[in-house]
């Protein structure tokens, strides 16, 4: 079973990311599930997103103490609570920013992906909201869920003028060198 974290602010899109990935693994043929772990917070709080993905039916119900996969929606949680707990020697993380030179993380450096999500929704979707964004930079790194599975998720989700932009988000992230 690979277990999946993601750590964002309220309002970032953290539940939808993690909605959207359970989704795509399920189009993928395999079991999933995804559930948040927030109290009364409001926008801009700390919040935490968890998915599990597997082979089999998945019957654990607990939050993700020691995940195979961590998302940091936001680089400023770095300073603002520790989202590396219980992270193991394998842990593969995802982390928006554009600053990585000047964070010191306890993860080897080839376990981690930094991407610009925020400049590039701010290009393509006209506001920082990166949840897609970084649903195409997991895709691309874990191999978990294809990018065509994440696109069906999408469309499943959104319509329109938003889908499209949503859709392009996720693309620039996936194809991103």
């Amino acid at each position: 079973m690979i277990e999946i974290r993601i750590h964002g602010r309220g309002g970032q899109g953290s539940v939808t990311a993690a909605e959207l990935i359970a989704v795509a693994a399920f189009y993928d043929g395999k079991y999933s599930q995804a559930f948040p772990n927030f109290g009364v917070e409001r926008r801009g709080a700390p919040i935490e997103a968890y998915m599990r993905i597997d082979s089999q039916p998945i019957k654990l119900r607990s939050q993700i103490y020691e995940p195979d996969f961590i998302i940091i929606q936001d680089d400023t949680l770095l300073d603002a609570i520790n989202p590396f707990k219980g992270c193991k020697k394998e842990t593969k993380v995802i982390i928006n920013s554009e600053r990585e030179a000047d964070l010191k993380l306890p993860i080897k450096k080839n376990n981690i992906l930094f991407i610009p999500a925020t400049k590039i929704a701010l290009e393509i979707l006209g506001k920082p909201i990166i949840n897609t964004v970084m649903l195409g930079a997991f895709a691309r790194f874990s191999g978990l869920v294809k990018i065509e599975s994440i696109v069906k998720a999408i469309k499943g989700r959104f319509s329109g003028k938003i889908l499209e932009k949503n859709i392009k988000a996720v693309e620039a992230a996936y194809n991103l060198k």
